[in-house]
């Protein structure tokens, strides 16, 4: 599912000529919609069968139709190019559509043209992760969902995405990092529930919007590091850190998403493929987390596991071990050639197909697809006019400026002065990029507002490239751009990667600059005669320590791919027209980190006996150039606690024991002995162990801005657990001299547990620390042992 990218593309505003046209056709042109899926009403052969009633129950329609299926025809139905049943009135559908940020073209279910020309762009998923701001995630989900149900009504895209993608960014060099929230699983966690929430909808009942799809589950986040490639990757995954970290996106986008869908992955997990694992999918993802919903394979990766990792001896063998697993869609072709022998041969029941099928068919009529015209149904009235508005736009503008972080500002430096800095150097090879800044899984954008032209809105520019590329070859074109640094009151260095150094099936090797970028950025601002900013596009962390030391670089700020407004948006940020609020979603490591880590090294915790750090600020033991959670504004905020407890009971009814032991044994422990071994916790009865933390959150400052507060906890010492981890945040927007008190609400159960060696969650006794910026706050944790019956 490579998407390839290409900077060679011309600027435009949003509101270009051609986007007027398109409006003026939406207002007058007639737009042919869609002929319904199934249950055509003027079909008479059909339109009276039980599964085309609207008013009886689904999962009874769902069986009447499966009984009604060939077993041919049902074969046929497992794939992602889901053939048509003529006889039964129902149209074939492709599964396979992208809305990571935007509703995207990657996936054979899109297409662009005609009244559809583009779609809003969003900033990619690592920069909106950026913004720490969870409504927004929502209100994006919100308007990628309408666009895509204006597209199927017009008969151009699906209403099933594979969207989002939750992986934790583990490792700095993973070329799909880009697309994930980042590398904390709380953070991971909540956008996934909310973007999934933004694009189902919350229409009554059981209904859909779309269907919106978790990926790649699990453990997955490595696609091709020094000949190691997804394919044939097993990783190699303790428990702990499975339900600890990797697993605790995914468990959020079922539990309080409510997803649709989940896909499973390409590599193996502990020698198994993750869709041949019954552990994994049906035991898990169904029963433990109670998927409503279906599972589908990544793309080709049923084909994967026989074909290059030799998983069964046969590919009938296969198709049943993925099915029997609890698999329910493939995407590709393997299980329409292969499923029916399998069934004749006895390796799996058409009784499992069926089971396949009910997930699958459940989904698609929860989405109204069975229930006849579409213009009669919620959404139906969603049209082109519904496309690209300028509310959308103005949306994606937001979200950029929301998720760009000023990493340092050197004397107050930035913003820029409209009156002192008249004429701005703007030099570097993403300067007046497009494309670039979508990134990956994007479709096509309703219009472009490159760097360069956003700054051109508040200033005179002087353009140089610097580079042909982010490669950087060679320096010939250094001169003209210090030249250009000598004329201008400020300098304005646009530097990074784009999909040719980092993109699926691309992993880095390095975390510096590529090629000259670095000896660009130095002799420019030794040329600048006025401030030199430098602004960073990329989905991974870079080192740039020699940027962030050198005192003739004022400022830095990354901008990671910003969407199709990202120019606008970091000009507001320079010029100050907005106040910067983000924070780094993963950690800024040293190139050094990356010489004694291996990419296919999953452990989180570090192990000093053989030299391995650790990974993301939670497990991580050395230096860094930047912190998970830093950036800066232009304005003062102090924090002061206004209430938070210091004492919490947890009551015997909320737990199960510790470690082997039942209840009837652990009589006579202490809380020393609790503090060694913890408190099991039994989630079902922890809903009464909720906290409240009161924060009062000051602007000191002469500017108004946005305040993200980062709630981490410490365990006591002794516990499995050093580290501070995030367990809350909450974005503030507190006007100059001003002040806002700001409510962050902790569970005990969720918040102030950590997970032991066996991947079991429990509850250390002592104290806990809370940690919010240079505020620290302790709470005695006890358990009630006088409850322990006898």
């Amino acid at each position: 599912m490579a998407y390839n990218n290409n900077n060679k593309h011309h600027s435009y505003t949003p509101f270009s000529l051609l986007s007027i046209v398109i409006i003026l056709c939406v207002s007058f042109c007639v737009i042919e919609a869609r002929s319904p899926f199934a249950c055509d009403p003027k079909n008479g052969l059909t339109r009276s069968l039980k599964f085309c009633r609207p008013s009886v129950p689904i999962h009874v329609r769902v069986w009447d139709l499966i009984g009604r299926l060939t077993l041919q025809e049902k074969i046929r139905l497992l794939v992602n190019n889901a053939a048509a049943v003529p006889r039964l009135g129902i149209q074939g559908y492709e599964w396979w559509s992208e809305a990571l940020h935007g509703v995207s073209n990657v996936g054979p279910g899109v297409k662009f043209g005609g009244a559809f020309r583009g779609a809003t762009s969003f900033p990619q998923v690592i920069t909106t992760a950026a913004s720490f701001n969870e409504s927004l995630w929502e209100a994006i989900g919100r308007v990628v969902s309408d666009e895509a149900r204006a597209m199927y009504n017009g008969g151009q895209a699906g209403l099933t995405y594979w969207s989002p993608n939750v992986n934790i960014f583990r490792d700095p060099r993973w070329g799909r990092g880009q697309e994930t929230p980042g590398e904390d699983p709380v953070l991971a966690g909540k956008y996934a529930a909310r973007y999934v929430r933004g694009l189902q909808g919350t229409a009554a009942g059981n209904r859909l919007k779309v269907a919106a799809c978790c990926k790649h589950y699990t453990a997955y986040d490595l696609d091709n590091w020094k000949g190691v490639d997804r394919f044939h990757f097993n990783a190699r995954v303790s428990q702990q850190d499975l339900a600890d970290t990797y697993n605790v996106p995914f468990k959020a986008c079922v539990v309080q998403g409510k997803v649709a869908s989940v896909m499973c992955s390409y590599n193996q997990v502990n020698g198994k493929p993750t869709c041949a694992d019954p552990d994994l999918l049906k035991n898990t993802i169904r029963g433990k987390w109670g998927l409503n919903g279906y599972i589908v394979s990544d793309c080709d990766s049923v084909g994967v596991l026989f074909d290059n990792q030799h998983y069964t001896s046969t590919p009938e063998e296969a198709a049943a071990d993925t099915i029997k697993a609890g698999l329910d869609l493939n995407c590709g072709p393997f299980l329409a050639i292969h499923t029916e022998q399998a069934v004749r041969r006895g390796l799996v029941r058409e009784a499992d197909v069926n089971n396949a099928l009910a997930n699958t068919i459940t989904v698609q009529m929860r989405l109204g697809m069975f229930d006849g015209e579409p213009s009669a149904q919620p959404y139906g009235n969603l049209g082109p006019r519904d496309v690209c508005t300028p509310t959308h736009q103005q949306l994606a503008l937001e979200a950029a400026r929301q998720g760009i972080v000023l990493l340092q500002n050197r004397k107050s430096s930035l913003p820029l002065s409209t009156r002192r800095h008249r004429t701005i150097a703007v030099i570097g090879p993403n300067s007046d990029v497009t494309v670039t800044m979508i990134g990956n899984y994007a479709g096509v954008a309703c219009g472009y507002t490159s760097p360069l032209q956003g700054i051109g809105r508040y200033a005179k520019t002087i353009h140089q490239a610097g580079c042909s590329g982010v490669a950087c070859n060679g320096n010939q074109q250094f001169g003209a751009a210090e030249a250009a640094a000598r004329q201008a009151d400020a300098t304005v260095l646009v530097m990074g990667l784009d999909q040719s150094i980092e993109a699926e099936f691309k992993d880095r090797v390095g975390l510096l600059l590529p090629g000259h970028q670095q000896e660009l950025v130095t002799r420019v601002a030794r040329a600048s005669r006025g401030p030199t900013v430098l602004v960073l596009m990329s989905g991974g962390p870079i080192d740039v320590s020699f940027a962030k030391n050198d005192p003739r670089i004022s400022a830095i700020l990354w901008a990671g791919y910003p969407g199709q407004a990202g120019g606008t948006a970091i000009a507001d940020i320079l010029f100050g027209t907005t106040n910067p609020g983000g924070k780094l979603p993963m950690t800024w490591y040293p190139q050094n980190y990356v010489e004694k880590v291996p990419m296919t090294n999953m452990n989180m915790r570090a192990n000093p006996s053989i030299g391995y750090p650790g990974r993301t600020y939670r497990f991580y033991e050395g230096p860094v150039v930047f912190s998970f959670g830093q950036g800066l504004s232009y304005t003062k905020f102090t924090q002061s606690l206004a209430q938070a407890p210091k004492d919490v009971l947890i009551p015997l009814s909320s737990i199960r024991g510790f470690t082997n032991s039942t209840l009837s044994s652990i009589r006579g422990f202490t809380n020393s002995t609790m503090l060694t071994n913890g408190v099991r916790v039994k989630h079902k009865k922890c809903t009464t162990l909720s906290l409240g933390v009161d924060i009062d959150v000051q602007n000191t400052g002469t500017m108004d801005g946005t305040h993200t507060l980062l709630v981490f906890s410490t365990p006591p010492s002794g516990a499995w657990s050093k580290n501070k981890q995030l367990v809350g945040f909450e974005k503030v927007h507190v006007a100059a001299g001003s002040k806002q008190r700001v409510r962050i609400g902790i569970h005990a159960c969720k918040h102030l547990s950590v997970v032991d060696n066996f991947g079991i969650r429990r509850i250390p006794m002592g104290k806990h620390k809370l940690q919010i910026g240079d505020l620290k706050h302790s709470i005695s944790v006890q358990s009630n042992l006088q409850e322990i019956k006898t």
